[in-house]
């Protein structure tokens, strides 16, 4: 017999969702384990110079999918938290712009417009050519030379990886889709226009940081989470889990962890077990500084290379009643200064390389017919926010549940 019904890896957003619809089901034959001391995963925060400080990077729950804003209410009511018109900006050269840039450069020298316009109607998507296959082609391909150069490569190249060309394309659809059309048009009626980028509206906790919602979900199953484990061995032909001298098995085990984070992992094909290693991610560190920005903007982006880090979020125009920015920066570019917090998040953007598809689809068919099922960020190997995860969990469980 097994020593639960489900094991579940992970504390964070995907992990805790599943477990608290287990919960509501009436099913409490479950385990959650997490490495840390605490649920949340990157979403969590810590109190820092009198106030919340989100550790894992910026995270805020976007407003457009009612479903999971209304099952996340349930923990954190709808009125303990605050609604934001997004005010994200891109500081590069000598001017700042609000984002996305093509849809905002009629806040440009009208030189410079022009030269940007020219730029992106002369854009291969404009012009009949063939969508490329490398990442660098597609930037130039899709926005024009003039936005690759002096925002999207540079951006990306400090956000992701110095070897652009080994991510796909695929993944490129969470861009704002903003046509030449619309970058004429901003730029004649001096307004943006397209397609908004996620969270253009946002809400973000009255009281607290992001962590707070994660928290109460862990806190209403608290009786179900072991912490300070981190999974050493997996085995899932056998469905168990180890943790140094504990090991438990399950009927059916949900992963919201990183592949590779796992020691020794059996029962998978060696094809498979290989391709794992093949998998790439970023890491990322967050520093705070307790210094008041003059802006009205909730974030800032900075494609600039002589500048270590790629994104500012400005802690005290979101999180009210702090004080202070953090900055965002990719691990091989960080730089030694003394600040009053740094935290490295090993575990930060799941890389879209070339050949993550075929890789998770070997991973999660065998998983899958084994009875182990991968979820969220890290499970399924995919760049989604907190709210795409908790969407894609509430699936899996009223899925998995109505199943048995």
């Amino acid at each position: 017999m097994a020593d639960y019904k489900y094991i579940i890896l992970g504390a964070g957003p995907a992990g805790l969702t599943f477990a608290n619809k287990l919960r509501e089901s009436g099913i409490d034959s479950f385990l959650v384990i997490e490495k840390e001391n605490e649920a949340g995963g990157l979403c969590r925060d810590k109190i820092v110079d009198g106030a919340a400080l989100d550790i894992g990077g910026g995270h805020f729950l976007d407003v457009r999918n009612k479903e999971v804003d209304d099952y996340l209410f349930n923990f954190l009511p709808a009125d303990e938290w605050n609604y934001f018109e997004r005010d994200s900006r891109i500081r590069f050269q000598n001017y700042e712009i609000n984002h996305p840039f093509e849809a905002n450069i009629w806040q440009l020298p009208e030189n410079k417009q022009n030269e940007y316009l020219d730029s992106i109607s002369a854009a291969g998507c404009n012009s009949g050519k063939e969508k490329p296959q490398k990442f660098v082609d597609w930037i130039t391909w899709k926005l024009g030379d003039k936005i690759a150069h002096d925002y999207m490569l540079p951006y990306n190249q400090k956000m992701f990886s110095d070897e652009l060309n080994e991510l796909g394309t695929y993944w490129l659809d969470k861009l704002p889709n903003v046509s030449f059309e619309d970058t004429f048009n901003s730029c004649r009626d001096h307004q943006a226009y397209g397609k908004q980028p996620g969270h253009a509206q946002f809400l973000y906790p009255k009281k607290y940081g992001y962590g707070e919602v994660w928290r109460r979900m862990a806190n209403a199953i608290s009786a179900n989470i072991v912490y300070n484990c981190t999974v050493e061995a997996l085995d899932i032909k056998n469905k168990t889990v180890t943790c140094g001298d504990k090991s438990w098995s399950a009927e059916t085990i949900i992963t919201t962890i990183p592949w590779k984070s796992v020691k020794k992992i059996e029962g998978f094909s060696d094809e498979v077990l290989q391709s794992i290693s093949r998998l790439k991610h970023s890491s990322v560190e967050i520093k705070y500084y307790p210094e008041t920005m003059d802006t009205d903007a909730h974030w800032i982006y900075y494609p600039d290379n002589d500048i270590s880090y790629h994104r500012i979020l400005v802690r005290s125009n979101f999180c009210l009643g702090s004080n202070g920015y953090w900055t965002e920066t990719r691990k091989e570019r960080v730089t030694d200064d003394n600040t009053e917090f740094a935290y490295m998040n090993d575990y930060a953007y799941p890389l879209n390389t070339i050949e993550k598809p075929e890789i998770m689809k070997g991973i999660i068919s065998e998983a899958e017919r084994n009875g182990v099922y991968p979820l969220g960020r890290w499970g399924e190997h995919m760049h989604y926010n907190s709210d795409v995860t908790v969407s894609r969990a509430l699936e899996m469980a009223a899925k998995l549940i109505s199943n048995n």
